[in-house]
């Protein structure tokens, strides 16, 4: 069952007890597309054979079933119908990936009080039958739906409520439906009417009852207790595997080696514990809202109840002074000026009004000017009609949008990276080669008849020695240091494992205003309209004359006082600081008008030389107003003044739009040719219109007004035009980008011609470059659907610069794709609906979408990683919020320090660190290549050892094995890693596949010269005429020293050495390895101290069980063996760097790409499309 068509998650059974849904809806998240449910019951047989399973293999399969709970669920339980369902077994699979995860969740009973769910009397049915009933067991079959209000039958009996809650979210069984239903779905589809019936409030009954259906109000972030936290860490698999090593090397008398594995094991796990709950407490303290909060009650009354007893349906009266929102609530009466930083990085306050009146479906982000969410601060709050300032509540705890951002944190989103797959896999291969390497030591251990005990313990140990238990813990070492070299440019990253995906963009998203362009816009001048034809421009609008434009100009807006300081959106403030009149609230403007207002706009003082030459304008008042809305593109206001026969209603928004609101007769013929000029000049122009409106001048006739009746049979008042300028760093990072082959796109709220000519002059196309805009008709009776192609010919416009130079810097060679393209929204819009086919084409050739809602703009994220695009997302975080989430790299512009809108923050509000998260994810990938080469390098090295050893009937010493993994190998891994990004971004891009010829070809070709170099030293020492064997018939370490464990110790020490400088070279991702003095000082310290030890043992001798060689021309020869290991190394990875490539295309040609994108490209580079001109069906 589509969940397009109903919120459920569930469907007809696809096999006994199993639900399966494909969904495009976001029951969990924003990245699922397949959730799967399938039910399971008790069964007391099960139980016995589950018990005696336990108890036969000593808890070893409990330990199995805490990493596995389905194992456990799966032989515990048997399967049965989701209805009788006891535990839910649920798999989610991720758009991006085709893995499941899986989940087992309990499902929770609990009794409700009979008469279900009511809501206020105005909203009862009119029979006063109840209006809901969930998860009943009724007399009878009974209708029900997932909207509470809607339900058509009356329910008798006892109801019992079944429920499950997951990462958060609760989800509530529908008996007849026989699902399961998220409960934020529940009310989905209330009109605003509905939302107006609720300013009554909820009586106790009805508010009871949907406290045990929907939960308490609480975002709660669980916090373990030590003890809790230290079994969760102790019996992960890791640790695990550490504690199994552990007595291994106990078993086999390595104490010292073992002693120190596990002090370094529970400090690591203390570190944990401590961070990890230092963690939770610090989330769950910034999370946590408690605070007392005033409902209203039917017939009047107020109460004062804590914020967790709060559910959807209940009437807040919000204070004056306003506060933290500990829900989200639709405002029903009043408005209030909110801080949403915590949300969206937005700093600016923003306004919010009633919720208008009308049948139209409530939805909180198409209302989002009418919703107080969960978390934000309101500023301050005034009622304007009615004595209190109403909201009423519409989800509670995770539902919320701070419950939502509270549950990405906690359950991020997972990383589906190759690289990542790919080391797992390699993990799997090493333990294979450990298995052949132990049935190597059982025969050779056996021949040289060692003790059966013996045997097991070294056959085992080489396990340890082949699988790298320090693996993931070097390859965090990388992030790490990449996070904080961000951290020190101003970029501040809440998802570490993001930063590999960085290395791997191929196309970045980017906002136009506050990203590309200045913040702040410059008022160029305002063009009045007299008759039907447009004036010239008047730069300063104060010198208007006293008519509706001014009064527009000065008053369409969501200004709003703050501590004596006007407060609101940017374009806002510099549009009324042109016209010089000024805000006035609260009773001061109400004495103005001699009636209660929103807000009073006074005129300046007039200038001495234009006295007496017209009449002063009056203050005008503020009656209504609806305030912008990106997905309407327009605001409107109602306002008055002293003797004014009727109040007049104002519009200002895109001129497009608002042209088509007004009567034709008002619109010159030559709007379209004057909004052309401009706007190809780079200029954001605005529109305004109005009209009288048939009322009395008063604000409960104002309030009443809907947003139709205000907009019918306008009349076109002018056009104001604004310049935005581009930020000084956007030509050159744009320019950088595209000149290494990564995509730019323009994603803008803006006029499309305004974003054609910002993307010419900051590059994003060149002059040379075909830039063709595509327009699509939906379909009208008689006529389908339809795409225009038009052809725009290259603009020498400068506006978008700082100055004409750089205007003109911006040289580009040619983009090999066959067209740049630009659209509007409404046209994307109709390409998704009507011509699903042909949106790849244009989303691989896509360059400027305009006119895009904050919608839009995530819808166009997802749609360009179907096309398995890596994409990176930049903006402000204000109306970006959902793509910077949706993006695989979403990069906020804010001044938070970390932002939960996206994995990355940047406290500079410039494109500039887009190519710093670029270079530091190549970084960061090419280093985690090399350190992953690197541990996998060394376990092989020290797995030939141990078999060259076993061999003969030997092995490392316990001061040996100690001093290659910690003193060796863990200092070099771990500084290895500090080698910064390369100072310029080049074409290249790391590999992202692990698995690949060139990685697999080194790690084979460097374990063959080790292992060559290591049996060429054993073959000089046997043959050294004072060589004198080991007794074989004793076992290690009872035969140490020996020559031969001295030799082979002494060469492997340095091949640790030798692979980490092989491993860590420098270009074209990171910086030279001269620059990592911290490593090289490692290895020249460590080199010095192996040489020494080789030559001159001296007080390391006897610690380390190293048998002394007088012979120093044979130590000189051993230097010689490792300075031919030096040499060979090197000249492995250089000549795998140089001739494998161009070996691989010899023997192998290109093969067509397997990512969608690159066919496309190939296909359009075959036969170009768009075709010349001409409309498309």
């Amino acid at each position: 069952m589509s969940a397009d068509s109903s919120p459920l998650v569930g469907s007809t059974p696809a096999s006994y007890g199993t639900l399966t849904i494909e969904t495009s809806l976001d029951p969990l998240s924003s990245s699922v597309s397949s959730v799967r449910l399938s039910g399971y019951c008790g069964s007391p047989w099960r139980v016995i054979g589950y018990h005696a399973v336990v108890w036969m293999m000593a808890g070893i399969p409990l330990l199995l079933f805490r990493w596995k709970p389905v194992w456990g669920v799966r032989l515990r339980l048997q399967p049965c119908t989701l209805a009788r369902a006891e535990t839910l077994v649920i798999e989610i699979r991720d758009r991006e990936d085709s893995s499941w995860q899986l989940y087992t969740v309990q499902v929770h009973t609990e009794a409700i009080s009979e008469g279900s769910l009511e809501l206020p009397p105005q909203a009862q049915a009119e029979d006063g039958r109840s209006q809901a009933a969930v998860g009943a067991e009724p007399e009878g079959a009974w209708r029900d739906t997932a909207q509470l209000h809607r339900s058509k039958e009356a329910v008798s009996g006892q109801q019992v409520l079944r429920y499950y809650l997951l990462q958060g979210q609760r989800y509530v069984w529908i008996e007849t439906q026989q699902a399961f239903c998220q409960v934020r779905l529940l009310d989905h589809g209330r009109t605003c009417d509905d939302m107006h019936r609720s300013r009554t409030g909820l009586g106790l009954r009805d508010q009871t009852v949907r406290k045990t259906i929907y939960g308490p109000n609480v975002i709660a972030v669980p916090v373990k207790s030590y003890p809790q936290l230290l079994v969760d860490e102790a019996l992960n698999p890791y640790y695990g595997f550490q504690a199994f090593s552990i007595g291994l090397w106990l078993a086999d008398r390595y104490y010292w080696y073992a002693l120190c594995i596990f002090l370094i094991s529970s400090v690591s796990i203390c570190l944990s514990l401590y961070k990890t709950r230092k963690q939770s407490q610090t989330l769950r303290d910034m999370v946590k809202l408690s605070v007392q909060v005033c409902v209203c009650r039917p017939g009047g009354e107020k109460e004062w109840v804590d914020s967790s007893e709060l559910v959807p349906g209940d009437c807040l009266v919000l204070p004056q002074e306003g506060g933290l929102m500990p829900c989200d609530a639709a405002l029903l009466a009043g408005e209030c000026m909110v801080n949403e930083s915590s949300l969206t990085g937005e700093s600016v306050p923003v306004l919010k009004t009633a919720l208008p009146e009308g049948p139209v479906p409530y939805c909180p982000e198409t209302h989002r000017r009418h919703t107080l969410f969960c978390g934000t601060l309101i500023l301050q709050a005034r009622a304007f009609v009615g004595p209190h300032v109403l909201a009423v509540v519409t989800q509670t705890g995770f539902c919320t949008a701070k419950g939502g951002l509270v549950s990405s944190i906690l359950h991020p989103r997972p990383v589906n990276f190759k690289f990542y797959r790919h080391s797992m896999k390699f993990v799997a291969a090493l333990s294979v080669l450990a298995l052949l390497g132990t049935i190597y030591s059982i025969f050779i251990l056996y021949r040289n008849r060692v003790p059966v005990n013996e045997i097991v313990i070294r056959a085992l140990d080489l396990v340890t020695v082949v699988v790298p238990p320090a693996l993931p813990a070097a390859m965090t070492v990388c992030t790490l240091y990449a996070q904080s070299r961000l951290r020190s440019r101003g970029v501040f990253c809440i998802h570490p494992l993001r930063i590999n995906l960085g290395g791997k963009l191929h196309l970045v998203c980017f906002d136009k205003t506050g990203t590309l362009t200045e913040d702040g816009l410059d008022v160029m001048g305002v063009v009045p309209l007299k008759g039907q034809a447009f004036l010239p421009l008047v730069p300063e609008p104060r010198r208007l004359p006293t008519g509706p434009l001014l009064r527009a100009l000065a008053t369409c807006h969501t200004l709003s006082r703050l501590q004596d300081t006007p407060v609101g959106d940017p374009m806002d403030l510099k549009m009324v600081e042109s016209t010089g009149w000024v805000l006035e609230e609260g009773p001061a403007a109400d004495s103005a008008f001699g009636a209660q207002v929103l807000a009073v706009m006074r005129p300046p003082v007039q200038e001495p030389q234009l006295q007496g030459m017209e009449e002063p304008p009056l203050p005008v008042s503020v009656l209504g107003r609806l305030p912008f809305s990106s997905a309407l593109q327009r605001m409107n206001v109602v306002v008055a003044w002293l003797g004014a026969a009727q109040p007049e209603a104002y519009v200002k928004g895109s001129p497009e739009l608002v042209a088509g609101l007004c009567n034709p007769e008002t619109v010159p013929t030559n709007f379209a040719q004057l909004l052309q000029s401009y706007t190809a000049a780079g200029y954001r122009v605005v529109a305004l219109a109005g009209k009288p409106l048939p009322i009395a001048p008063s604000l409960e006739a104002a309030q009443q007004l809907t947003r139709d009746t205000m907009e019918q049979e306008l009349n076109l008042l002018g056009l104001l035009v604004m310049r935005n300028l581009l930020k000084p760093q956007t030509t050159p990072v744009i320019q950088a980008l595209r000149r290494t082959h990564i995509r730019t796109v323009m994603v803008t709220g803006d006029n499309l011609q305004t974003a054609v000519t910002v993307a010419q002059s900051c590059g994003m196309v060149g002059p040379q470059e075909r830039l063709v805009v595509i327009h699509a008709a939906p379909p009208a009776p008689g006529q389908p659907a339809s795409l225009e192609f038009l052809p725009v010919e290259s603009s020498a416009a400068v506006n978008g610069a700082k100055d004409s130079d750089q205007a003109t810097s911006c040289i580009m060679e040619p983009d090999p794709r066959s067209s740049h393209l630009a659209l509007s929204g409404s046209t994307f819009g109709v390409l998704m609906k009507h011509f699903p086919r042909l949106l790849p084409k244009v989303l691989v050739q896509g360059t400027i979408f305009a006119r895009m809602a904050p919608e839009q703009k995530t819808e166009l994220v997802c749609e360009l990683q179907k096309l398995q695009y890596c994409v990176g997302m930049c903006g402000d975080g204000a109306n970006d919020c959902g793509a910077l989430k949706a993006a695989d790299v979403g990069i906020s512009l804010s001044q938070a320090e970390a932002s939960v809108v996206s994995p990355f923050t940047s406290s500079v509000a410039s494109i500039e660190c887009v190519p710093m998260v670029i270079r530091e994810g190549r970084c960061s990938l090419d280093t985690s290549f090399s350190v992953f080469k690197y541990m996998a390098l060394y376990s092989l090295t020290q797995f030939m050892s141990v078999l060259i050893l076993y061999t003969i009937n030997t092995n490392l010493g316990d001061m040996q094995f100690l001093a290659i993994d910690l003193v060796i190998t863990t200092t070099v891994a771990v500084l290895m890693s500090r080698t910064g990004p390369a100072l310029a971004l080049g074409r290249a891009r790391p590999p992202g596949a692990l698995l690949s010829v060139p990685v697999l070809s080194s790690l084979l070709l460097q374990v063959a010269l080790v292992a060559g170099v290591q049996l060429g030293g054993y073959f000089l020492t046997v043959a050294q005429p004072w060589f004198v064997p080991l007794n074989r018939t004793v076992p290690a370490p009872d035969n140490l020293p020996n020559y031969e464990n001295t030799v082979v110790f002494s060469v492997s020490s340095f091949q640790y050495l030798i692979l980490a400088a092989a491993v860590s070279k420098g270009a074209p991702f990171r910086r030279p390895l001269y620059t990592n003095v911290p490593f090289l000082l490692a290895l020249a310290l460590l080199g010095s101290i192996l040489v020494g030890l080789l030559l001159v043992p001296g007080l390391l001798r006897e610690p380390l069980v190293l048998r002394d060689i007088t012979d120093t021309c044979f130590k000189l020869l051993l230097l010689g063996l490792v300075a031919f290991n030096f040499v060979g190394a090197f000249m492995l990875e250089s000549v795998l760097d140089q001739c494998l490539p161009a070996c691989l295309r010899w023997l192998w040609p290109k093969r067509a790409s397997k990512k969608r994108f690159k066919q496309l490209e190939q296909e359009l580079a075959e036969q170009p499309w768009p075709p010349p001109a001409g409309p498309e069906r």
